[in-house]
């Protein structure tokens, strides 16, 4: 437990005891953290805060609030914390199997997006990976005709990302198949997409105590050189391409140089390269030989 008592304190004295308290343990993003556990845990809006302040944090609350802030301190994530987080401005239930979306994977997005001359086209998208469903859940909310699939090999995550895509009103446009890459499913589709497990294996021991102490370990490790899914995705994902249909790889931030030359082995032809706001390197795509994306789906 914390050494602050947080019964009989305001709302706004509560935050700043919050904050003074992970500050006080550490913890790098002490404000920000504060704010997101206090709002998560009280059921808040930052409205709220605004608008009610003032009023008293209850006895439940109190001891709900500082069981959060020790769990803050020993170094779990606070969206591990809150079972949920944000993504593309939608709500998405977190699971033991699943990574928390990050803000970079919404790169991932904009360039699927970005593909797409029409998206109130009838399109057809393959989530590679899916974990919490929340790129294919985010594709579809902004493609009001389109359908897809999320593939994983973890049936906790599939269960996480199927509650997800029914909780954001997009469940019957999305199926969600246990399996492994490819291999699971048949027919075209016009986006495939993947952020798939690209960390070397003897790096992840390296890794933030937040990351390789709750993210789970399949959903990180990409082999010897952090590269097996990729050669996976690209073995596979050509005969899952529509006619004109565009594959998008998010990578690690060192990784450009050679997922191009194994898609460029595999015949495929790239788009582009997009870097995150760190301006590093982090999302590929491509397309196939025979002419850019038409949103043409194949019978």
């Amino acid at each position: 437990m914390t050494s602050v008592p947080m019964q009989n304190l305001s709302r706004r004295e509560a935050l700043r005891a919050c904050t003074a308290c992970l500050y006080a343990g550490g913890v790098g993003e002490a404000a920000g953290d504060a704010r997101f556990l206090l709002l998560g845990i009280l059921g808040l809006e930052t409205r709220d805060l605004l608008i009610e302040g003032d009023r008293l944090v209850g006895a439940d609350e109190a001891v709900a609030l500082e069981a959060a802030l020790a769990r803050r301190l020993a170094g779990e994530p606070v969206a591990r914390i809150l079972g949920a987080w944000e993504f593309w401005g939608l709500p998405f239930r977190l699971g033991p199997d699943t990574l928390v979306p990050r803000p970079d994977t919404e790169i991932l997005v904009e360039v699927a997006l970005a593909a797409v001359p029409d998206r109130r086209a009838p399109l057809r998208c393959l989530d590679l990976g899916t974990g919490t469903g929340c790129i294919l859940t985010a594709l579809l909310s902004e493609m009001p005709q389109a359908c897809g699939v999320g593939l994983d090999r973890s049936e906790g995550a599939l269960r996480v990302a199927r509650d997800n895509a029914a909780a954001n009103g997009l469940g019957e446009r999305a199926n969600f198949v246990v399996g492994d890459w490819c291999d699971a499913v048949e027919g075209t589709f016009d986006l495939v997409v993947a952020n798939p497990p690209y960390i070397a294996h003897d790096v992840i021991a390296t890794l933030d105590r937040e990351v390789r102490a709750h993210d789970p370990a399949t959903a990180l490790d990409g082999g010897v050189d952090g590269l097996d899914a990729y050669r996976r995705i690209l073995d596979g994902a050509g005969a899952r391409l529509a006619s004109g249909g565009t594959l998008v790889l998010e990578i690690g931030y060192d990784q450009a140089a050679a997922v191009q030359d194994l898609a460029r082995v595999a015949g495929y032809r790239e788009r582009g390269l997009a870097r995150d706001l760190a301006g590093h390197d982090r999302v590929l795509s491509f397309d196939r030989p025979g002419g850019l994306f038409s949103g043409h789906r194949d019978a």
